[in-house]
């Protein structure tokens, strides 16, 4: 028998170390690891420039498992190039509090550039890090210095071409022509239920190169027609490629290699020593030979090297450009110009009446010259939702602006948003419709998951937006979204509450934040008679008091805080004691300390009242059982926002009488 070479060794490497960690589990997916090991080897070692040393090194190429359930394969390279992954967590697999968790999990110490396993979100937050590189690009790269010039990749699979997300995000990117971008596709003809034939026949081909992409396909067992294949994407400049490189999966398995048995479950103790047998490695768990180790650590001489060769080029760059320089210091560790919260504009109750969708744009606007790396659009309702940066040219194939046209693809916009996050460097923005967050919900959740620094801003936020109906009207949204860990939803009562919900959104980099904002105008609060704008920053902040313990606590957000302010003030004609309380967000309102929360809302104060133009579920937290609350467990209807608020009950009359009735009760 042939004695394997080097490539081999590696490669066989890889789906064994890959194999036994998922039969020491008894938990995992064997196949895909298996199958894609020959064209991931040879994109890990031959193309990805990478310091395992220094896994955050900006210029470093990105590496996307978007298939995320084949985490051994990324847990298996980075382990064998010298990352921050171990042999005890390969063999930790799956278990509690591992690095090596059963789908990737964004852990930019480890080498994980994304959190992936939902399919198709992989595929598009690579269209946003491609996004990152080329605006990046833009704004740094000075002639005789590319600063910024570094690959996406990523390693798809039948499943992640098959959800919707991967269309738009294809078609957004072909459209953008990213050339940087090259998809390896794992084209295996399996999934969990059997063979493509059963629901995926579509020529994948004719389909990417109508979405403007180029597309090549390699034999997934042949390395040197797999290296020359992505070469040949590297020259294609102007558009994304896609090469189908047609793989067997859980290659080297006697029994199941090419069956969907192979695809989600541990091969079994005989059916392993088989295919070690079969692949010609020793009978010996997570075993690397010594000449594996020795060759594929190569990679960090090689990525100390590159990136030594980067910092060389990038201290050159700094004494001609020391500006740009500065600059890209700081935002790569994440610093704010000094003061640039000076630019963000303020209202009187002379400027009468604005929607906080308007105010919004005057916001963004008015801070974007101080922020350079504030970069977003909307879901091609930039005219509407008011995130159109006025001064700035728009993202395209031979530009690379500021606005961005994510055309009508919410759900691919979110997950751009989150790649251009990830760059660690922008703060991306995107606008549609609130009632639209359905469609971008998973890619906002896993933002919040991996705790990045994305902005998103939803407009039309109620029953206020009147005729479009309930088709168009979210009602259960914010309890939604409010139920979602580590996401601040904020829904500001008016222009200055705006201004405050930018900046909370600028400042805190460590979650994605939801601006949930008015299609109707709103009366400027007068700031004299009420308390100030900045007492959005904790969250909720006590509004209109009166003298002394409170009767009553009533609690509001947004549009409703107007019409609640007004029964407040009528009940006090009455002689009740009423302390309204602004509940601008509730995830950090949540997070200050007991006194500050206790402080707003006394324990002692039983009688308290909600009022929200959505769904009440949520607000039992803060008005208890006894409590009342005034919302929308129901759809809303097509009228003008007026009739809308009277018919459904969001009038100061009516909150008068619901709070005349609480008082009452014993």
């Amino acid at each position: 028998m042939k004695k394997p070479n080097i490539d081999e060794l590696c490669i066989n490497a890889v789906r064994m170390l890959s194999a036994d960690a998922v039969q020491k589990a008894n938990s995992g997916h064997p196949g895909m690891p298996m199958g894609d090991a020959p064209m991931a080897y040879i994109l890990w070692t031959k193309f990805l420039s990478h310091n395992p040393l220094n896994p955050r090194w900006q210029n470093r190429d990105r590496f996307i498992l978007s298939a995320g359930h084949g985490s051994m394969l990324l847990y298996s390279l980075l382990h064998l190039t010298g990352h921050n992954i171990s042999l005890d967590d390969i063999k930790n697999f799956r278990q509690w509090e591992s690095k090596t968790p059963g789908h990737p999990e964004y852990c930019p110490d480890c080498g994980i550039e994304t959190t992936t396993g939902p399919l198709g979100q992989g595929f598009a937050t690579g269209v946003g890090m491609a996004i990152a590189e080329k605006y990046l690009a833009t704004m740094f790269n000075r002639p005789g210095y590319k600063i910024v010039d570094y690959h996406t990749y990523a390693i798809v699979s039948d499943g992640d071409l098959m959800e919707g997300i991967s269309s738009e995000a294809a078609s957004l990117a072909g459209h953008l022509g990213l050339g940087k971008m090259i998809y390896l596709y794992s084209d295996n003809k399996i999934t969990i239920e059997g063979s493509t034939d059963l629901s995926f026949t579509e020529d994948v081909k004719k389909r990417f190169e109508a979405m403007e992409w180029q597309v090549l396909k390699a034999d997934g067992n042949n390395t040197r027609q797999i290296e020359n294949t992505i070469r040949s994407a590297q020259k294609e400049k102007g558009k994304p490629s896609l090469i189908m490189v047609r793989t067997t999966i859980g290659f080297g398995s006697p029994n199941r290699q090419d069956t969907c048995d192979v695809h989600g479950s541990p091969l079994g103790e005989d059916e392993l020593k088989l295919t070690k047998q079969n692949l010609c490695c020793p009978d010996k768990k997570f075993f690397i030979p010594k000449t594996v180790s020795a060759h594929m650590r190569k990679a960090i001489s090689t990525g100390r090297d590159a990136e030594k060769k980067w910092q060389s080029l990038y201290r050159k760059y700094a004494k001609k450009h020391a500006d740009l320089a500065g600059l890209w210091d700081d935002l790569s560790a994440g610093r704010l110009p000094n003061g640039w919260e000076k630019s963000l504009p303020a209202w009187s109750t002379a400027d009468g009446s604005i929607a906080t969708r308007s105010a919004s744009g005057k916001v963004l606007n008015a801070i974007a010259d101080r922020l350079p790396h504030l970069v977003g659009g909307s879901a091609d309702l930039a005219p509407s939702n008011n995130t159109w940066l006025k001064k700035y040219i728009e993202f395209g194939q031979k530009k690379a602006g500021r606005n961005i046209h994510f055309g009508v693809r919410e759900h691919a916009m979110a997950a751009a948003l989150n790649g251009m996050a990830l760059s660690g460097m922008l703060i991306p923005y995107g606008g549609t419709f609130f009632v639209f967050s359905d469609y971008m919900r998973p890619a906002i959740r896993l933002a919040a998951l991996m705790g990045i620094h994305v902005v998103y801003v939803l407009t039309h936020d109620s029953i206020g937006l009147g005729e479009d109906g309930p088709t168009h009207q979210p009602v259960e949204h914010l309890a939604s979204l409010r139920a979602m860990p580590n996401l601040n939803v904020l829904r500001p009562a008016d222009a200055n509450e705006t201004a405050a919900a930018w900046k909370i959104a600028i400042t805190d980099r460590s979650r994605p934040h939801a601006l949930v904002l008015s299609r109707q105008n709103l009366t400027v609060l007068d700031r004299k008679k009420y308390a100030a704008a900045e007492g959005s920053e904790k969250g909720g902040y006590v509004l209109s008091d009166a003298k002394g313990r409170p009767d009553l606590i009533m609690m509001s957000s947004g549009a409703e805080v107007h019409v609640t302010l007004a029964a407040a003030e009528a009940l006090k004609t009455k002689g009740v004691k009423v302390r309204v309380v602004n509940m601008i967000c509730t995830e950090l309102f949540d997070r200050q300390p007991d006194a500050y929360r206790n402080s707003v809302l006394p324990p002692t104060v039983e009688k308290r009242m909600a009022i929200e133009a959505a769904a009440t579920f949520g607000w039992h937290k803060y008005v208890g059982l006894a409590g009342d609350i005034i919302g929308i467990d129901h759809f809303g209807a097509s009228a003008p926002a007026k009739v809308l608020f009277e018919k459904f009950g969001f009038t100061a009359d009516t909150i008068v009488s619901r709070a005349e009735k609480l008082l009452r009760k014993k």
